[in-house]
C-alpha cells in the first residue's frame, strides 16, 4: 500500500495509525474509482423582433427578456456521479450542479419567479442544485431502484438541458411544470417494454428548500412508459409515456399536471416523429390550460440534423398573459413554430441555429410594439465533457 506524504508525516509525529489510515485510505480509492466527472457549458446569441425589453409570453423566464439581443452564457453544469452496478443491493449517487444565470431559475419556483417582463424577481443566485440524489437498489422482483434526494421532475416532453432537447427554447408547457422534487422516487422495470415510476416529494415547486404549509400539502407523482415490440413492424420501437404529478393538500384547490407523450419512428430513415399533450389545472389555484405539441426530427447527415416544432396553447386569463378587450378578460391562447439546424462539426461541440415565431391567437397586442406576434433567432454553442 502507498500512503500520501500527508499520512505518512502525521505518522510520524504519532497522531495518527498507519493501519487504520491504510483501510481509509482503501475506502476513499475505491469510491472515488467509481465516480464519473462530466457537464457541459452552454452559450447562445439571441435576438428578437420586438427589442430586448418586450416580454416573450410562453418562454421559459431563463430564455426570456434578458437574454435578448446580447451574447450569453446561459449555463455550466458540474456532474458527479457513481452510477449503480447490476447487483441485488446495488448502491449509487448523483448530484448536478449549475452556475450562471440559468441557475437562478432552481433558486426560485419557476413558475411564480419571474415578472411579466420574464426578469427574475425574489432571492435568486447564479449557483444552484439541479439534482442531488442518493440511488439504491432492492431485491424485490426485478430489482426495485430507489432515488431519495432532489431529482429531476418525471412529466414533460422536454427537460433542462438545451443539449438534450431537439431545440434551444422550450416547449410552452414547459414553464408551467415543475423542474425538479426533493422527495423519494421509486422506479421498477416490469419487462423489457413496460417501465413505472411512483414517488412523493415536499411540494409541487422546484425549490429545495421549500416545504408545504400547515395544510400538510406534498406532491404525488406517478408514470408508466410502454415500448412497442419488434412484432409492430414500421412502429417498432416507438414509446408511449404517461405521467401525472398532484400537488396534494387538504385546501381542494392544488395544481395538477397530466402529460402524455409519444415518439415513433418512420420507415424514412432518419426521420422521427413526436407528439406530447400537457394539461395543468389549478395554476395558481385558480387557472386551467392546455398544450398541444407535435415534433419532426431529421438527422441529414452524420453531421447535420433538422427539428421543428409546432404547439398551441389554450388557457384561462392570467396563464401567460393579463390582458382585456371590450368583452373583457381575454384568455390565454397562442400558437409557436420553431424550427431549429443542428450541425456539429467540432468534436463535443453542439451547435446549432433557430428561428421561433410566436403569435397571440386571442385579442390583440400582446407585445410592446403593439404587435400580435414576435420572431426571434438564437445561435447556441455546447461544449460537453
Amino acid at each position: 500500500m502507498k500512503f500520501n506524504k500527508w499520512t505518512v508525516a502525521l505518522a510520524a509525529a504519532g497522531l495518527v495509525s498507519i493501519g487504520h489510515n491504510a483501510q481509509a485510505e482503501e475506502g476513499y480509492i475505491s469510491a472515488l474509482s467509481k465516480t464519473t466527472l462530466s457537464g457541459f457549458v452552454d452559450t447562445s446569441l439571441s435576438l428578437s423582433e420586438g427589442g430586448g425589453d418586450t416580454a416573450l409570453p410562453g418562454r421559459v423566464g431563463y430564455q426570456g427578456a434578458d437574454k435578448m439581443n446580447g451574447f450569453n452564457l446561459d449555463v455550466v453544469q458540474l456532474s458527479l456521479a457513481s452510477p449503480m452496478d447490476e447487483s441485488d443491493w446495488a448502491a449509487g449517487y448523483a448530484v448536478d450542479l449549475l452556475f450562471g444565470p440559468d441557475a437562478s431559475y432552481y433558486s426560485t419556483n419557476g413558475t411564480i419567479g419571474y415578472d411579466d417582463n420574464d426578469e427574475a424577481v425574489g432571492d435568486t443566485d447564479d449557483v444552484a442544485i439541479r439534482q442531488a440524489y442518493v440511488n439504491t437498489r432492492v431485491p424485490v422482483g426485478n430489482g426495485l431502484d430507489l432515488k431519495l434526494g432532489v431529482f429531476d421532475a418525471i412529466i414533460g416532453y422536454e427537460g433542462f438541458s438545451n443539449r438534450d432537447n431537439p431545440n434551444y427554447s422550450r416547449n410552452m408547457a414547459y414553464n408551467l411544470q415543475p423542474f425538479n422534487h426533493t422527495g423519494v422516487l421509486a422506479g421498477y422495470q416490469v419487462s423489457d417494454l413496460v417501465s413505472v415510476q411512483a414517488g412523493v416529494a415536499n411540494t409541487g415547486g422546484s425549490t429545495v428548500t421549500e416545504r408545504a404549509d400547515n395544510t400538510g400539502a406534498v406532491s404525488y407523482m406517478g408514470s408508466v412508459a410502454i415500448e412497442a415490440p419488434d412484432s409492430f413492424g414500421a412502429l417498432s420501437g416507438a414509446t408511449l409515456y404517461v405521467g401525472l404529478m398532484r400537488f396534494g393538500g387538504t385546501s381542494g384547490d392544488e395544481q395538477e399536471n397530466i402529460y402524455i407523450g409519444s415518439t415513433i419512428p418512420t420507415p424514412i430513415e432518419g426521420l422521427s416523429l413526436g407528439a406530447a399533450y400537457d394539461g395543468v389545472s389549478n395554476i395558481d389555484g385558480t387557472m386551467d390550460a392546455d398544450v398541444f405539441a407535435a415534433y419532426a426530427s431529421y438527422q441529414a447527415t452524420d453531421k447535420m440534423s433538422i427539428h421543428g416544432r409546432i404547439e398551441y396553447l389554450d388557457g384561462d386569463h392570467g396563464v401567460l398573459f393579463d390582458a382585456t378587450d371590450a368583452n373583457g378578460d381575454v384568455d390565454s391562447e397562442m400558437l409557436s413554430l420553431t424550427g431549429t439546424v443542428q450541425y456539429d462539426l467540432w468534436e463535443n461541440v453542439l451547435t446549432r441555429a433557430e428561428v421561433r415565431w410566436d403569435s397571440q391567437e386571442e385579442g390583440d397586442g400582446l407585445y410592446d410594439d403593439g404587435s400580435d406576434d414576435n420572431l426571434t433567432f438564437t445561435l447556441n454553442a455546447i461544449y460537453s465533457f
